[in-house]
């Protein structure tokens, strides 16, 4: 069984920084891809970045210069560095990774549960 689990939320006033991680375990292969999402309040879950098991990095546009992506891929882990932060970034994030399982030819999405991060003075 894989897992996923995210760490590192919190409370932090407006312009603070936080790091988020995400770390996949369990009967994993290989990692193709990992993705953070956000869920922020009356919003749909949306992208906010991805890394590919190449380190090739997506942002969505309302992050672009403040977050950074970063992987350490023999650890299946992966590292949001969240800067300048604004009170529009609040939200619960979560961690979405596609990996193929040991002995297994398809590739599988497992979220993770998600971490609270509040931006607020």
């Amino acid at each position: 069984q894989v897992r996923v689990l995210e760490s590192g939320g919190g409370l932090v006033q407006p312009g603070g920084s936080l790091k988020l991680t995400c770390a996949a375990s369990g009967n994993i292969l290989s990692v193709n891809w990992m993705i953070w999402y956000r869920q922020t309040p009356g919003k749909q879950r949306e992208l906010v970045a991805k890394i590919t098991g190449g380190e090739v990095t997506t942002y969505a546009d309302f992050v672009k210069g403040r977050f950074s992506i970063s992987t350490i891929s023999a650890e299946n882990t992966v590292d949001l560095q969240m800067n300048s932060l604004r009170p529009e970034d609040t939200g619960v994030y979560y961690c979405l990774a596609n990996y193929r399982a040991i002995g297994s030819i398809v590739t599988t999405d497992v979220w993770g549960q998600g971490t609270q991060v509040t931006v607020s003075s």
